[in-house]
């Protein structure tokens, strides 16, 4: 009889450390994936935000020396991704494919002037930054005219902030079911060994004593389940990479590295934090108490 009831409560306790690790899996995968879209969502909007481009139309008494010289100054600075020259014969013939047909013929001279093209970083695409960076060019005195896509720097950035606020929103709500349930697994675990613990205070034992192995423990089950969740998030990012491969997912080191230490970390503390409180609270309680 003994040894059916110990063999029913190992069974029993399995089950809870079972349903405590998927409980932990399912949640941390679903916020894996939530990091995930956020890292590619920032690396797609500032991949969106690099191919906006300023031209420099530079004044024709510019020499082919002083050209080379601004040229390279420019691609010193610190809002500069790239720099592309364009001389006026190859803006011409650009001209050309674009429209079809050979205006040069009817004009007879080449209207169109030599200039650069100044491809920003990221954090300079903006419409205030992109405004100083313009009224900085206009006092040069080898520059002409400054050209940019003035509504489209601005739709760009407002569809990106728009974005990340609703990103960050549901990112916040996510982060608080996963404290939650967790945390509510665990509590569920704890309370089923309420009884061992008060038992474990009564002969004498020191709540740190109490805490130390139930931490450990729901610290380990809160790491299989990261592990599981990790390798879900692994066939996600292979399958999505595999079809949708300009996102270069397998190859973003830095995000891949990010995403497994933040998965990891949330099992970590948030076990450790919730088995801390919920062993906390029945040390706490009376001994009639734990019957409610």
């Amino acid at each position: 009889m003994s040894k059916s009831f110990d063999s029913f409560q190992k069974r029993r306790l399995q089950s809870s450390y079972i349903s405590v690790v998927i409980s932990i899996a399912l949640v941390l995968f679903m916020m894996g994936f939530l990091g995930l879209v956020i890292l590619k969502s920032t690396k797609v909007a500032n991949h969106f935000k690099e191919k906006v481009v300023m031209t420099l139309f530079l004044n024709d008494d510019v020499t082919k020396t002083q050209r080379q010289k601004f040229k390279a100054s420019l691609e010193k600075e610190s809002y500069t991704n790239k720099a592309i020259y364009i001389s006026k014969a190859e803006a011409a013939k650009t001209y050309k494919e674009d429209l079809g047909e050979d205006f040069l013929k009817f004009l007879g001279d080449n209207p169109l002037k030599n200039g650069v093209d100044i491809y920003l970083k990221a954090d300079f695409v903006t419409p205030e930054k992109m405004d100083i960076i313009k009224k900085s060019f206009d006092k040069n005195d080898f520059v002409a005219e400054v050209n940019y896509d003035k509504p489209l720097v601005r739709l760009l950035t407002e569809n990106i902030q728009r974005i990340s606020f609703w990103l960050l929103v549901l990112s916040g709500f996510f982060g608080l079911m996963v404290i939650l349930l967790i945390n509510s697994s665990i509590r569920l675990s704890i309370y089923s060994k309420r009884f061992n613990i008060k038992t474990m205070q009564m002969v004498g034992a020191t709540k740190g004593f109490i805490r130390r192995p139930f931490i450990w423990k729901s610290i380990k089950l809160g790491l299989l389940g990261a592990v599981i969740s990790l390798c879900g998030l692994a066939i996600v990012i292979y399958y999505i990479d595999k079809n949708i491969p300009t996102l270069e997912l397998l190859t973003d080191y830095t995000s891949i590295t990010y995403l497994t230490g933040g998965v990891l970390f949330t099992a970590f503390f948030i076990t450790a934090i919730s088995t801390f409180f919920a062993t906390q609270r029945f040390l706490n309680l009376q001994t009639n108490d734990l019957y409610y």
